[in-house]
């Protein structure tokens, strides 16, 4: 009988102490189940996700901005250029109805140069191109020759009532030149203006020697250091 309950004893022992393992077992799984170790985890990276999203979209924003500041920066400059190029490219070509051509002695004798002067008469904006093609004598049909250092930068555009100017050379203003008189003369407008006749300065009118006749560019004002020839 002694050695039956020494056994029941020990078996119950050992039965005592795997139930204590097993329930020991059981609450550490418990306790990891409740653990909020990887919810606490999870919030940090959530968030930082969230911050990275939230600077991407500020910075795509300002990025946007950007673009819009930039684009309306060309729509302006361009509607500059387009205003500043409209002013030339839409005034009509100048005509013989549109302006008046007269001429007048540039300095004192012997009278080397005579200034050319179109006024626009018109009563509308219109273009002057290019030079005066101008023909003194019957005998030598050809254009007086331009001096291409009078050439302005872009074709004067006249308004109703304003004034262009055009240097002329007659001669060098030798006795022995072969010089001959002018009385008139024709000058014709450059791109389809037509022709006019042109009463020259003087009682007696002008000396003119072929050879050595030029003209200047149709400019705003007479610039005598660049169109001194």
């Amino acid at each position: 009988m002694r050695t039956f309950r020494s056994r029941t004893t020990v078996l119950g022992a050992a039965a005592t102490a795997v139930l204590a393992l097993a329930l020991t077992a059981c609450g550490g799984e418990d306790t990891g189940t409740k653990s909020a170790g990887p919810a606490d985890n999870s919030a940090p990276a959530a968030e930082s996700a969230g911050s990275s999203q939230s600077t991407g979209t500020a910075r795509t924003s300002g990025a946007v901005k950007d673009a819009a500041a930039k684009g309306t920066g060309s729509a302006k400059g361009s509607a500059a250029k387009g205003s500043t190029g409209t002013s030339s490219s839409s005034a009509a070509t100048c005509t013989t109805k549109d302006v008046t051509i007269s001429a007048a002695y540039q300095g004192g004798p012997p009278y080397t140069h005579i200034v050319l002067t179109a006024k626009n008469t018109s009563g509308h904006s219109c273009r002057l191109n290019g030079f005066p093609e101008i023909q003194f004598l019957e005998s030598h049909k050809e254009n007086v020759p331009a001096v291409a250092k009078s050439k302005p930068a872009a074709p004067v555009v006249l308004t109703s009532g304003a004034p262009a100017y055009a240097l002329v050379k007659l001669s060098d203003g030798g006795v022995d030149e072969d010089n001959e008189p002018v009385t008139a003369f024709s000058v014709t407008l450059t791109g389809g203006g037509g022709t006019a006749a042109v009463k020259a300065p003087g009682s007696e009118g002008i000396a003119v020697d072929p050879a050595k006749s030029a003209t200047g560019y149709w400019t705003y004002e007479l610039r005598n250091g660049a169109d001194d020839f």
